[in-house]
């Protein structure tokens, strides 16, 4: 397997090609330009981005960019900055995940697995930190969107819990039903509503409240 790595940090680069497994190549690029011609050339299923502190927000952006141009490249980010902004930007647009740069070989691993089974690597508790962080001061009596009204009165629960910031274990204790019919709602709701994740979802609930 071909891996896409835009990385100009030699230091970091060396890291990666150190830690990636035997069977995978990495291809490096050091501009957005050249990184953008090799993922249009089709070879590639994966993508990394190293964003350094310099111009980092800038950076963040591009990544933005590569993932609306390339929707089916599976794109992970690996900050060299702790910023829960840019983690929220670039996963609610649909980053598969984002890593410390430095990441171990084990963990590099997992991250491959659990990108390539189409979920979100970044941690689950981290995710639910962003969800919550994001509803502070959100109520459900206060959303007045329309994007909810091809679903069932449960789902609806369902999704306006996650949007608050509910985990599914407290979900199902407010609606006095299992975890496991939680998790099968959720499958319904992404599927219906076409949102990739929790994440999404819980994002494109918080947009439509009434202020």
């Amino acid at each position: 397997m071909k891996i896409l790595c835009w990385n100009t940090n030699e230091s970091v680069w060396d890291h990666w090609q150190q830690i990636l497994a035997s069977d995978i190549q990495p291809i490096r690029t050091n501009s957005f330009e050249e990184t953008e011609s090799r993922l249009n050339n089709g070879e590639f299923g994966y993508c990394f981005v190293y964003l350094g502190d310099t111009e980092f927000a800038r950076m963040v952006e591009d990544t933005v960019i590569l993932r609306e141009r390339f929707p089916s490249i599976k794109l992970v980010a690996f900050p060299n900055r702790r910023s829960q902004s840019a983690a929220l930007r670039m996963l609610s647009m649909g980053v598969n995940g984002q890593c410390a740069p430095y990441i171990g070989k084990e963990q590099m691993q997992l991250v491959l697995s659990v990108v390539e089974a189409g979920e979100i690597w970044g941690g689950k508790d981290f995710i639910q930190q962003l969800i919550e962080q994001n509803a502070k001061g959100y109520q459900s009596s206060s959303y007045a969107g329309d994007s909810l009204e091809s679903l069932s009165d449960r789902e609806r629960s369902v999704a306006l819990f996650v949007a608050q910031g509910f985990s599914n274990k407290r979900i199902a204790t407010e609606l006095d039903v299992t975890e496991r019919t939680i998790k099968a709602h959720l499958t319904a709701i992404f599927k219906k509503l076409e949102v990739r994740d929790r994440l999404s979802l819980a994002l494109m609930i918080q947009k439509e409240v009434v202020e």
